[in-house]
């Protein structure tokens, strides 16, 4: 048999970096985001050799390891064997015998958590194959145990949660604990912001627990202007919240600038002058507001395009080079399915 997952991307719409901590543990956050038709997925076949295989077929990656009860966590696959560690040290107290491979439907460093997302898909593998009692609560507070405590990797709170839940959420966080509070936004709503909401892909990506690190320690050495700026974006994050259940979608231009403003003020690389001259150019050419994708540094940015500015939005960029992305918002997260396998008589086996 073979067993799969997959689990969507998200556009962080409002509130990014106040899931952070320390941030998040003093002050509290709050984020509105989404996710949409772009996803990471897992494949698992289980095998009786008693090895352990980690394959990334489209960048034709593999590593072997046999009888593991634990794999060193160094090169490509740090977080499939990070998940692997934990399922074998919490829930089965046993080696595993499989093969597993995955892959995402965007580069790595693009802003849309696509680490955290990968996480949740590799581990929706697991529960699926091993039938594991965890529920969504369970599997999004996992995923963030494995990548933040068990692999020391900075970051923030809302990608586990947004791939594992899905849809429009307004997300808080009060110290360690997280709610997720799903948003019944009216299909029509959702139809419109699709429609003037352009998503552009800059061409370059970046090392998001770099910047995360940057802004940590701003809110440790108690820097105003950030700590300030937080507490902007998490008044965001509910402005946001108001105009989408309301239907006010072209208020989210505006919304969308007034976070971009102060989140620059976040960290120093957040923003540089490639990204400032590309959005100056959008708001040019008629967007109303945008921002950059994720941590910031590079990756996706997306514009709000009112009425038929998107295609004068979408002219202004092809000077930077990038691509326009099409996509659709989503209403489900992480689903997983198992499948019998039947070989061909001239199959090949990696």
């Amino acid at each position: 048999m073979i067993i799969r997952s997959k689990a969507p991307l998200r556009l962080g719409l409002a509130g990014g970096g106040t899931d952070v901590s320390p941030y998040s543990d003093i002050y509290g956050g709050a984020i509105l985001n989404a996710t949409v038709d772009m996803y990471a997925y897992t494949t698992i076949e289980p095998t009786d050799d008693g090895k352990v295989v980690f394959l990334a077929p489209d960048k034709h990656l593999r590593e072997e390891y046999t009888d593991a009860m634990e794999v060193d966590t160094d090169g490509y696959f740090i977080l499939h064997k990070g998940v692997y560690n934990r399922i074998v040290r919490q829930f089965t107290h046993r080696p595993l015998s499989l093969r597993i491979a995955s892959f995402v439907d965007v580069p790595a460093g693009s802003g849309m958590g696509t680490s955290s997302t990968l996480v949740v898909s590799i581990l929706g593998a697991y529960v699926e194959w091993l039938k594991l009692p965890l529920g969504e609560y369970d599997i999004a507070r996992l995923a963030y145990e494995i990548e933040r405590i068990d692999l020391g990797l900075a970051g923030g709170k809302q990608d586990q949660y947004a791939a594992t839940f899905g849809g429009f959420n307004f997300m808080e966080f009060v110290g360690d604990n997280v709610i997720v509070n799903p948003l019944r936004v009216r299909p029509r709503y959702q139809d419109e912001l699709c429609h003037n909401l352009l998503l552009y892909y800059t061409d370059t990506s970046h090392v998001s627990a770099d910047i995360i690190k940057e802004q940590q320690q701003n809110v440790k050495a108690k820097k105003n202007d950030s700590i300030q700026s937080m507490h902007k974006l998490k008044q965001q994050a509910v402005q946001m919240k108001e105009v989408l259940l309301k239907g006010e979608i072209d208020r989210i231009g505006e919304i969308l600038d007034f976070g971009w403003q102060h989140k620059k003020q976040m960290a120093k690389s957040i923003s540089n002058p490639r990204i400032d001259a590309i959005y100056d150019a959008a708001r040019q050419a008629g967007a109303t507001g945008g921002k950059i994708s994720g941590a910031g540094g590079g990756g996706f940015m997306f514009f709000y395009c009112p009425l038929l500015t998107r295609h004068t939005v979408a002219d202004a960029l092809l000077q930077f080079g990038g691509t326009i992305r099409r996509y659709e918002f989503t209403t489900e997260g992480l689903k997983t399915w198992t499948m019998e396998r039947y070989e061909t008589k001239n199959e090949s086996r990696q």
